[in-house]
């Protein structure tokens, strides 16, 4: 269920100070019995994190000691900056509170804007991610272009969202690596509304909408032709559906290794396309709890069922192996590093 501001916070009190007159009691069992264990989606509902983090709220529950109930709720802001800074510097870390946020999220420190980030993604303890992702650019219909090739000498106009965003970063990356003509209209709350915004005819595309998010919510569009997916965004080698499909890879398009290097960097996060963290030094016996809870809930036939009803792509990740693969994206040498960040800009 989800909540508002105000009771959010309540709900974060409350939960703070069961927790604390908890915390004498090893047993994480007892800990959780009986708990409003608190959920911060850092997205608008109705996007592809919402309707993951809502799925998984749905489920975990059962699978950590003592089945406490999951409260959830969304804030949208800054590409969930706002949620991610939350988490690392208000909310408790007792085991009480985890979240939801963005792939970039976890990037911008990195290759990002940092002023605008009071955390470090290292710190974050991962419980796992929900799916490696791939984004894909797509056209709409009444637009004129045709293929990938076109955006190198005609102009997309796409709709985009907070600066962590990947609708965001994609295109952005595009323009300056690849030098692909990408018109960015900015100021949609997320992925949704800036793919609907197609409809409308306030632009005609969209490019980093991740390809899971899309087909749960936009099949109607692929049959009835409505869309073209001009490109992929991913590993090298690709979505093997989308390969099968005959979308290209932006890798295609690279002219230079250093340019190949720079990408790669930026598009590593898609290996972790939907993570879930705990505050930085929530005790590790509720660490231990929560990502043998994420494992067992992405087996769960009730949650496979759901994930199939609503088009969701599972493929999950680890949180032992997330926490892996950010440090070794932290460990990128600075000369690719800078290169990465002034591709952002």
């Amino acid at each position: 269920m989800f909540k508002t501001l105000t009771t959010w916070t309540a709900l974060c009190l409350a939960a703070s100070l069961a927790s604390a007159q908890a915390q004498s009691v090893p047993d994480n069992e007892k800990f959780f019995t009986g708990m409003n264990v608190n959920f911060l989606i850092g997205s608008a509902p109705g996007g592809g994190y919402g309707i993951y983090g809502s799925a998984l709220a749905h489920h975990i529950g059962k699978h950590l000691p003592g089945k406490p109930n999951i409260v959830a709720r969304n804030m949208d802001g800054a590409g969930s900056l706002s949620a991610a800074n939350l988490l690392y510097n208000k909310l408790p870390r007792d085991g009480s509170t985890f979240g939801a946020i963005f792939m970039g999220a976890v990037m911008e420190p990195l290759i990002g804007d940092a002023s605008a980030t009071l955390f470090d993604p290292r710190k974050f303890i991962y419980i796992g991610s929900a799916n490696r992702e791939t984004s894909i650019c797509v056209a709409w219909h009444t637009s004129d272009i045709q293929t990938f090739e076109d955006v190198f000498t005609k102009e997309l106009v796409v709709g985009t969202s907070g600066v962590t965003s990947s609708i965001r970063q994609y295109p952005t990356v595009l323009n300056n690596v690849l030098g692909t003509k990408f018109k960015m209209i900015t100021g949609y709350p997320g992925s949704r509304e800036a793919a609907l915004s197609m409809e409308r005819g306030e632009t005609s595309g969209i490019c980093g909408i991740q390809w899971t998010s899309f087909i749960s919510s936009y099949q109607n569009w692929l049959d009835e032709k409505k869309v073209r997916i001009i490109a992929q965004l991913s590993s090298p080698e690709g979505d093997p559906l989308l390969n099968k499909m005959g979308v290209p890879s932006i890798f295609k398009f690279v002219k230079t290794e250093e340019d190949r290097k720079t990408l790669q960097v930026i598009f590593s996060q898609l290996e972790f396309g939907r993570p879930y963290v705990l505050p930085p030094n929530t005790p590790p016996a509720r660490v231990e709890a929560y990502r043998r809870a994420f494992d067992a809930t992405m087996k769960d036939p009730e949650f496979l069922a759901e994930a199939a009803k609503l088009k969701l792509g599972i493929d999950p990740v680890s949180g032992e192996a997330v926490q892996k693969i950010v440090e070794e994206i932290y460990n990128t040498p600075e000369p690719i590093v800078q290169r990465a960040r002034a591709a952002l800009k």
